[in-house]
């Protein structure tokens, strides 16, 4: 089975880290977003990629060559960013098998990808949300799903498509998209997988939902963060530092030089990071950064940043209340 990971996206709303940097490679927990997702596809027996390259394409491909070089990856660019079922058929031409898994390359999981592949249909990923607005809404009834709905105003139900969606009939999802590309088929002005989907379902396709509750959202800096949290709950590590104070859970890289600070909870530490004298909780400190006499809390610190604060001298007089901003 191949996988089929989108990652042309700008990320408009991690900016300023963005910048110079593609949103699927920023860290989180012990590595960048897209690491997370390969190593739980390489772990479930998945070794042949395409990556829908777009923003920053060339860095994403020298990442993946570095980091996992057992990967059989190849790249298509999305010239243009005109929707995910344009996304998708641009890499039609790699559809080597007859099944293929489709997951969105900003997002982390947790699902046993065996069990969710073990089915005699298509399946989706959905996931009961809140507000569906902003998503691909399912409508199911006698365990299929029978109608898709991209980003409804008046949602039919909550259940929203996450980003993992196992197709059994790549044939079938490729004479879909040609069809919207075709016909100029369009949804909000773009070229939707879910209108391609809706247009195997109308033809006689199968599909099953599979109900997702570890589904982490790493689109926004308050969901990267959130995301970040989860990671460290389940897997922290850090090595014995006499001049600090570890609050677990807490990952600091083995390059990274820390000193006479207070880290955590929930604070990572990148690769070849430097650390001192600070107080840092909730937080992300990306690869390279220098950071001296700072005091953090739910913030991103981006690659080789340099911060340094100072400490503050104060003579203050009995009964004093001072708020420091």
């Amino acid at each position: 089975m191949r996988a089929i990971i989108p990652v042309a996206g700008v990320g408009s709303r991690l900016k300023p880290h963005t910048h110079t940097l593609p949103k699927v490679l920023l860290n989180v927990g012990d590595k960048p977003i897209l690491g997370h997702i390969i190593s739980k596809l390489l772990d479930s027996g998945i070794n042949r990629a395409t990556f829908i390259t777009g923003y920053l394409g060339d860095k994403i491909k020298e990442y993946v060559s570095s980091a996992f070089p057992e990967l059989d990856a190849l790249y298509v660019e999305q010239e243009s960013l005109d929707g995910l079922g344009h996304a998708i058929y641009t890499a039609a031409p790699t559809f080597d098998d007859d099944e293929i898994f489709i997951i969105l390359g900003d997002t982390i999981f947790d699902v046993d990808l065996n069990t969710f592949f073990n089915s005699d249909t298509n399946v989706l990923g959905l996931k009961e949300v809140e507000n569906p607005t902003r998503f691909g809404v399912a409508i199911v009834e006698g365990g299929r799903i029978r109608k898709l709905v991209e980003k409804p105003r008046v949602p039919p139900s909550k259940l929203a498509i996450v980003g993992l969606y196992y197709i059994k009939n790549a044939g079938a999802l490729f004479k879909a998209l040609n069809t919207l590309v075709e016909k100029n088929i369009r949804t909000q002005g773009e070229l939707q997988l879910t209108d391609a989907l809706q247009l195997m379902i109308d033809s006689g396709e199968a599909f099953s939902p599979y109900l997702i509750e570890g589904w982490y959202d790493c689109g926004k800096p308050e969901t990267l963060l959130s995301t970040n949290q989860y990671l460290l709950s389940i897997r922290s590590s850090h090595p014995q530092i006499e001049t600090c104070v570890i609050n677990e859970p807490v990952y600091i890289d083995e390059t990274a030089e820390v000193s006479n600070c207070v880290l955590g909870p929930y604070t990572t530490i990148g690769a070849n990071c430097k650390v001192s004298d600070s107080i840092i909780r909730n937080t992300i400190v990306a690869p390279g950064a220098n950071v001296e006499k700072c005091l953090f809390d739910n913030s991103i610190i981006g690659t080789n940043s340099v911060i340094r604060g100072k400490y503050t001298r104060m003579n203050t007089g009995d009964s004093s209340e001072i708020d420091i901003n």
